[in-house]
């Protein structure tokens, strides 16, 4: 019994902190009020009005470009390293786990400051031989927000890995592929869905980081989240920012629904595969 009253309370909680004021978002985006909480009649004029907005469109092209530059590169350095854990003795296995899981912990403000200081004490490395440099640029901008999410893909890759037999790229090797090629035709096949999914997450940790942006981001280089604190401090939020986030919200759904339809999806065909394997082994057995 109390367990049920927990569970309802919990999901009530969830319900009203968190999606209460994504629909009350998506309510007043179908107004033009420029006042967030007016409502001057139904309309699709902010959604219009969000791609006629330079600032706002420019923002976004910049967030989508270090998301997705970021989320591919972590995806990969990710992926490399926890496949080259995956298969080491394991005292150094704990130890490299140890080390991966504290950048998961560590507050990302410790780490915002930290490459500000690296970056800058670099720049001034080659200032003093001589070497211009253009820091924050783009490249700090990214190494950062690689830096923010390669952990996370590890850990969404270290558990398809557990799941996979690891004698099958022994017995590639023993039969004579390269590790390259085993790795390729073996053990990436097997964990595509926990590198699709460490991909998702690390685009969707770089497309709402604020505090390592702003830390590392050249002034005039803005991604959503720096545009709407610098709008924010100057004056109200932009009415178009109502239109856009719902875009974003709209976006966001349908990823989570098409990964569940195709989970689902794999699911089934794995559930009828065991079947059609257990009537083959009876059929063998009774003949």
């Amino acid at each position: 019994m109390i367990k049920k009253i927990l569970a309802k309370v919990y999901v009530y909680l969830i319900l009203f902190l968190l999606y209460l004021p994504i629909l009350f978002l998506i309510i007043y985006s179908f107004t033009p009020a420029e006042t967030t909480g007016v409502w001057e009649g139904f309309s699709f004029e902010l959604y219009g009005r969000v791609f006629l907005n330079e600032k706002i469109m420019r923002a976004l092209l910049n967030t989508l470009i270090i998301a997705l530059s970021s989320a591919t590169v972590a995806t990969i350095l990710g992926t490399l390293g926890a496949i080259g854990v995956f298969y080491m003795k394991k005292r150094p296995q704990r130890i490299m786990e140890g080390i991966n899981e504290i950048p998961v912990v560590n507050a990302e403000i410790v780490v915002a400051i930290s490459l500000a200081i690296l970056f800058r004490v670099f720049a001034n490395f080659l200032e003093a031989r001589g070497v211009a440099t253009n820091s924050p640029n783009f490249v700090t901008l990214l190494i950062g927000h690689v830096v923010l999410s390669i952990s996370f893909v590890y850990l969404n890759v270290k558990p398809k890995l557990q799941q996979m037999d690891p004698n099958d790229y022994e017995a590639a090797l023993d039969l004579g592929a390269k590790p390259m090629y085993a790795i390729r035709k073996v053990v990436l096949p097997a964990i595509v869905p926990g590198i699709i999914s460490g991909f998702m997450l690390a685009f969707t940790l770089s497309l709402d980081d604020f505090i390592i942006t702003n830390f590392l981001r050249n002034q005039s280089f803005d991604t959503l989240s720096t545009y709407v604190q610098g709008v924010i401090v100057r004056a109200a939020i932009p009415a178009e920012m109502r239109a856009l986030t719902t875009y974003i919200v709209l976006v966001t759904l349908a990823v989570v629904l098409v990964s569940g339809i195709k989970r689902e999806s794999r699911s089934s065909r794995k559930a009828m595969l065991r079947a059609q394997k257990r009537e083959v082994l009876t059929i063998n057995k009774s003949s």
